[in-house]
């Protein structure tokens, strides 16, 4: 059985449909049904089109918007906002949408078609089928733009800390990544689906039904472009943080060369006078210790007078 039913009236007035014929005396019927619902399958086999039945019931899908008949074939995605997962776990809504009747199936919840449904138990449903659409486009643009706007503030809270000489760390950036490649992945063909249905010539969108699509598929595009700008802005956040490691990497390299400079010769001399073996100067003189500690010194400080000298310090 579906989720919901409404017969939905030109004046938004909206009631529960009394059967599960595909239109009825209303303006136009919504059908909305959970794609786990074993009675879809054989619904859509006795009422659709064929090809119809197949976009809805598919497995997987990514978004488009194709003409067929006397109606549209509409697959939308957005943005996971149910607990079983991440944001970039892009929910699946598919349409059928002809003049006389609408249907929705999801996977997992579409919170964007919560606002219809409330609409409808207020009997203030979209008049018409153009601006039914529109509001499933503006409910998904404003979700995704909500979680887009909290994805800017995190990479700039890293790029802060980075202008401030506190490097993020390079653990922070894969998870707002992460979420960005999950979610440009189903967003930037959806923008071109939407541009295609703004674009369509259709009897069902009239003037005002674009006015209003138009500003929805407006922020749908500003939010995919965002991500574009989000996914190049970590880009080089991610290079800068590999070059500031990699001088911090030569810095102590660069140290630890300048101490084996200064140390190798001091090493040279004390390994050479600590062979036991007989002949070695100053064996039977009491102050031959005291004298090999003062030209230890003094060969340190003439290395470090050179490195200071030739500018390596």
């Amino acid at each position: 059985m579906p989720l919901l039913t409404y017969d939905i009236w030109a004046d938004g007035r909206a009631e529960p449909a009394p059967d599960l014929d595909p239109t009825g005396p209303a303006h136009y019927r919504w059908f909305h049904f959970d794609r786990d619902d074993p009675a879809l399958d054989p619904w859509c086999d006795s009422h659709l089109p064929e090809i119809v039945a197949q976009s809805l019931l598919q497995s997987e899908t990514r978004p488009r918007c194709d003409v067929f008949q006397d109606g549209l074939i509409i697959n939308l995605r957005s943005v996971n906002l149910n607990t079983d997962g991440p944001v970039d776990l892009m929910v699946s809504l598919r349409m059928w949408v002809a003049e006389k009747t609408i249907v929705t199936v999801r996977l997992r919840k579409v919170f964007a078609l919560d606002g219809i449904k409330d609409s409808c138990a207020r009997n203030d449903a979209p008049p018409t089928v153009g601006q039914f659409l529109g509001q499933v486009v503006q409910g998904l643009s404003e979700r995704t733009h909500d979680v887009v706007l909290d994805l800017t503030e995190q990479v700039e809270t890293l790029e802060d800390a980075f202008e401030n000489d506190a490097a993020p760390e390079a653990s922070h950036l894969p998870v707002p990544r992460k979420t960005i490649i999950g979610l440009r992945r189903y967003l930037v063909p959806q923008s071109a689906a939407l541009t295609a249905l703004l674009n369509l010539e259709s009897p069902m969108l009239n003037r005002l039904d674009r006015l209003h699509l138009r500003e929805a598929v407006n922020q749908a595009l500003v939010s995919s472009e965002a991500l574009e700008s989000l996914a190049a802005r970590l880009s080089a956040l991610q290079d800068h943080i590999d070059a500031h490691i990699a001088r911090q990497h030569s810095r102590n390299g660069y140290a630890l060369s300048l101490i084996a400079a200064i140390f190798l010769p001091l090493g040279f001399i004390t390994g050479l006078f600590g062979v036991n073996l007989a002949g070695m100067p100053g064996v039977g003189w009491p102050g031959a210790f005291a004298a090999l500690c003062v030209g230890i010194f003094v060969i340190a400080g003439l290395s470090f007078a050179i490195l200071k000298w030739s500018k390596l310090l």
